[in-house]
């Protein structure tokens, strides 16, 4: 069940990337959308792994509420994603002591200080949920990056590439102004999102639970 979860999401995915990402608002594209991280939620569940599908589920509803228009859902797909890295972060430093690697953590909180100054001006009223989950996005990665030797092996490049992702859909909301640059950050940013999301199941849930 768990591999034909995976790959029933990965098609869903690879259709929302080739159909829906640049669409506008629709029923078909949210359901696409919400069903190719609810499925790896799934896959979670079979591995006996439900606090990875607690994580998934949380941002297979971000991803719900972000393909909704309006403010009121963005706010609520920037909670449940919140939510969502809170839950990994927990994950992560229950994986044992973590260890301290000066050089990556002190770039990593320099990147989320500069990412809140240059979104400081642009996100207006949505300034305190936008630099909220900042943090939260960053307080993950340092849990990330301050696993034991030899648990990072898919984990750390999950998590920098769900930052990338968020990084690449700050800049498409809040800094593009060319039609063209928005339209090709819109479609970096859904396969880095979703195999982070992928990389962070195969991690924490074990890919040999995966095994046909």
């Amino acid at each position: 069940m768990g591999i034909l979860a995976i790959f029933c999401a990965a098609a869903l995915a690879a259709l929302f990337w080739v159909r829906f990402a640049l669409a506008p608002a629709s029923w078909p594209k949210s359901a696409v959308k919400t069903g190719s991280v609810a499925l790896l939620a799934v896959a979670a569940l079979g591995a006996g792994a439900p606090w990875v599908a607690l994580a998934l589920a949380l941002g297979a509803a971000g991803d719900f509420s972000l393909s909704r228009p309006g403010r009121r859902w963005f706010l609520a797909g920037m909670a449940a994603f919140a939510a969502g890295h809170l839950a990994y972060a927990g994950l992560l430093l229950g994986l044992g002591p973590p260890r301290l690697h000066v050089a990556p953590m002190v770039a990593l909180v320099v990147f989320g200080l500069v990412m809140g100054a240059l979104l400081w001006r642009p996100t207006g009223a949505l300034r305190g949920p936008v630099l909220a989950y900042v943090a939260v996005i960053v307080a993950m990665g340092l849990a990330a990056l301050g696993l034991p030797a030899g648990q990072g092996g898919r984990i750390v490049p999950a998590v920098l590439l769900f930052i990338l992702s968020d990084s690449l859909l700050a800049a498409e909301l809040f800094w593009a102004r060319d039609p063209g640059l928005r339209r090709g950050l819109g479609l970096a940013v859904w396969p880095c999102y979703w195999l982070a999301q992928l990389g962070l199941l195969l991690g924490l849930a074990g890919s040999g639970s995966f095994a046909p």
